[in-house]
């Protein structure tokens, strides 16, 4: 049991092949690959993959780049394309101050506008953060204390005292194919002592392959690389790894198994 919590299969590099992506990943083991939108113009495609490969689910999102051009997606929007069967998460949104692509002030309003679409509807959303954990840490806690929402902190990067916060904060962390790199002793530090029953692994795919694919487009098989890596830094069999974080993944998006 192997699930890729967070892949673009309809990004340029996966689509042209998009069925071999897939064969691929089922002949290493892939049991669940969570399909993510990055901006409106993508809903329909990614939730027609999802629609059609039954171990393949999808998200409803605007990613923090894409804020300026979707001042339009509001909570009620999200809300109603997450009524969808196939959509099972929130996302991804959250705050990008590394490229500010987007004005930072239109990030935090969307950010706050998907999760209020994840209390809403139930589905966890998917965060996106990076050189913006202070305000991605506020957003979060405030918006917590107007109800509670499920959450996971995918391709996780931040410090250990983020991701300290978004485990009191009762959030997933989500590790990538970046934890096999030998410039993020940081990350693996982290990433080794993250409890079992709140770890989710990702490829990010086609970004963000990890070793011994770094160089090439990532793909969702790769994330047994990155769990072999993994269970080998955590001590753990990869059996226990893979059973538990595939676990850990239906119990967060709990409408994969509804």
């Amino acid at each position: 049991m192997l699930a890729d919590s967070h892949c673009h299969l309809n990004y340029k590099g996966l689509a042209e092949d998009q069925a071999g992506v897939l064969e691929r990943a089922r002949a290493r083991g892939v049991t669940a690959m969570l399909n993510i939108a990055t901006r409106e113009s993508e809903w329909d495609d990614v939730l027609a993959t999802a629609e059609r490969e039954a171990d393949v689910w999808a998200t409803v999102g605007i990613h923090p780049h894409e804020a300026d051009q979707h001042a339009h997606i509001d909570t009620a929007k999200l809300v109603d394309r997450a009524r969808h069967p196939r959509v099972v998460g929130i996302g991804e949104s959250g705050l990008d101050y590394y490229y500010d692509h987007s004005d930072r002030e239109r990030q935090q309003i969307s950010f706050r506008a998907h999760i209020a679409a994840a209390r809403e509807t139930g589905l966890p959303i998917v965060v996106h953060t990076r050189d913006a954990e202070e305000d991605t840490a506020a957003i979060l806690r405030d918006e917590l204390g107007k109800g509670a929402y499920p959450g996971v902190i995918h391709c996780f990067t931040a410090s250990g005292a983020f991701a300290d916060i978004a485990l009191d904060l009762g959030f997933m962390i989500s590790i990538s194919g970046i934890v096999t790199f030998k410039n993020a002793k940081d990350l693996q530090e982290t990433a080794a002592r993250l409890p079992l029953d709140r770890l989710l692994i990702e490829t990010d795919a086609p970004f963000l392959a990890p070793v011994p694919h770094r160089g090439r487009t990532g793909e969702p098989a790769f994330v047994a690389d990155t769990a072999q890596f993994l269970a080998n830094l955590r001590g753990e069999t990869v059996e226990q790894l893979t059973e538990a974080t595939a676990r850990n993944f239906h119990r967060l998006f709990a409408k994969t198994v509804a």
